[in-house]
């Protein structure tokens, strides 16, 4: 039997078992070709209620199932991704418009963050701390509870995975509410991949719908947790949430990053970077790069070679033969995008390359002689554009970097020592020297400052342990303490 097999799972959602949801159901779509190619079922906000009183019940018996065997688990459903890649990857290129090497590093990427999550369990999960009164002072982490994913269409199984796994192993339940339009690759692929581990009924409960039932998953009382990865609108939305009902809620939001090419650089190989981090995905990616910021002297040199990349790509549908760029989302992700672009062109900006589409399929595109206050340069695109300004030192580089609410990645490329003197004065979560933006690996700590999220809260043991861990602390006398009443 297929991991997918749609007699299972058709019109329903996944809450202690596959069943229909009380929001009915919906069409899913391919965006290459406007097919419908499945029908999933939505939840309502009774369901997530209903299943986090579920899930807070499994989650006892599941935190205090043996590590060793919870790491097992782990393992099995990092196996299973690895079983199924075919099958999962398909369902990538269809539903998500992913073209099949972006697919496959989602679903190998989620193979890696279960065998990441697996070391977990056995982590040490605490500290001795030294004390001057006559005990053993002890801090341990214990897990939260239950734990809300909320996760979003465009890495839709790696970006809930990147939570799910970690979350799970280290003894939570989870509610994962995927997008509608991914929830296929997004929802019941993570249910399927675990039901074939062996993980036990309840512990895992999938979600779809729409914003109530976001919220839902917010404010149902059993959850403890909210890891969320998505806009900062919606962000925003999220954490005045979570504060209001004292849950902590990990935000990794948008991003609008900077790419800064220094004097003396390779041309051919920046705009090579500068190209795979712009485009990839249809740009669709909170690390996509969305400034170029080059430097005089060999400005013109790299728009000429950014440009001919950008002629050079094939956008088509991922399914019917090699591409570079597959379709954007939907039309309203579409219509954004070229919003910006002819906006910025009508402010003055040029056309280096790109800027026209047809269907949901938008060329790369280039946008030469720019100003700071263009739409194109100040804002979040989530598309395949590329934003290029010159800059004619390192202070004003350093200065233009810095000149954005967001703060998730950038990248420098360059002479090293230049890129790390530069470095030092840039405010982000991420600096990559001599590499593309978009990077994520399972053992390194994720996320951003400002307007990009409430910094690293994924990746690695010492994240993930913050992340879905509380701190007790225990203390323990060798007999019973005398007070004075």
């Amino acid at each position: 039997m297929a991991l997918l097999d749609e007699a299972l799972w058709t019109g329903k959602i996944h809450l202690d078992g596959w069943r229909p949801g009380n929001g009915g159901t919906t069409k899913v779509t391919n965006p290459s070709t406007g097919e419908q190619i499945a029908e999933i079922g939505l939840a309502d906000p009774d369901d997530v209620y209903a299943a986090a009183r579920a899930a807070a019940a499994a989650q006892k018996s599941w935190a205090a199932t043996a590590p060793s065997e919870r790491a097992e688990i782990l393992r099995r459903a990092g196996e299973k991704f690895r079983e199924h890649a075919d099958e999962l990857i398909g369902w990538g290129l269809r539903e998500a418009g992913s073209i099949p090497d972006k697919a496959a590093m989602e679903v190998f990427g989620s193979a890696t963050e279960c065998f990441e999550a697996s070391a977990l369990p056995t982590h040490p999960h605490g500290e001795y701390l030294p004390s001057d009164n006559g005990h053993w002072s002890i801090a341990r982490r214990l897990p939260a509870g239950v734990v809300s994913v909320i996760a979003p269409f465009n890495f839709p199984l790696l970006l809930a995975m990147r939570s799910v796994a970690p979350a799970l192993a280290l003894g939570n339940a989870v509610l994962l509410k995927p997008d509608p339009r991914t929830t296929v690759i997004g929802g019941v692929a993570v249910a399927r991949i675990f039901e074939e581990a062996g993980l036990p009924a309840g512990v895992l409960q999938v979600l779809p719908g729409g914003g109530d039932v976001g919220a839902a998953t917010v404010d149902a009382p059993e959850v403890r947790v909210v890891s969320f990865t998505g806009s900062t609108a919606a962000g925003r939305h999220v954490g005045k949430a979570g504060a209001e009902h004292l849950k902590r809620t990990h935000l990794e939001l948008g991003g609008n990053n900077a790419m800064i090419v220094l004097p003396g650089t390779d041309v051919d190989l920046a705009a090579g970077v500068g190209a795979m981090g712009s485009f990839f995905h249809q740009g669709q990616i909170c690390m996509t790069t969305g400034r170029h910021l080059v430097h005089e002297s060999v400005y013109d040199d790299y728009v000429r070679a950014l440009a001919a990349k950008a002629d050079a790509l094939v956008v088509g549908d991922p399914a019917g033969g090699p591409v570079h760029l597959g379709p954007i989302i939907d039309e309203r992700q579409l219509a954004n995008i070229d919003t910006i672009v002819q906006d910025t062109v009508a402010a003055g900006g040029t056309l280096a390359a790109g800027g026209t589409h047809e269907g949901l399929f938008y060329r790369p595109t280039v946008l030469t002689d720019l100003t700071t206050e263009m739409p194109a340069w100040g804002q979040e695109i989530f598309g395949p554009v590329a934003p290029v300004l010159k800059f004619s030192d390192a202070d004003e580089a350093v200065e233009l970097a810095n000149a954005s609410e967001y703060g998730l990645s950038v990248s420098i490329v360059g002479d090293v020592g230049q890129a790390m003197k530069i470095a030092d004065r840039i405010h982000s979560g991420k600096i990559h020297i001599n590499e593309m933006t978009v990077a994520d690996e399972a053992n390194a700590p994720f996320g951003g400052v400002g307007a990009s999220g409430t910094g690293s809260r994924f990746g690695g043991p010492a994240a993930n342990i913050e992340a879905f861990t509380e701190t007790q602390w225990v203390t323990v006398r060798p007999d019973i303490a005398p007070y004075p009443f």
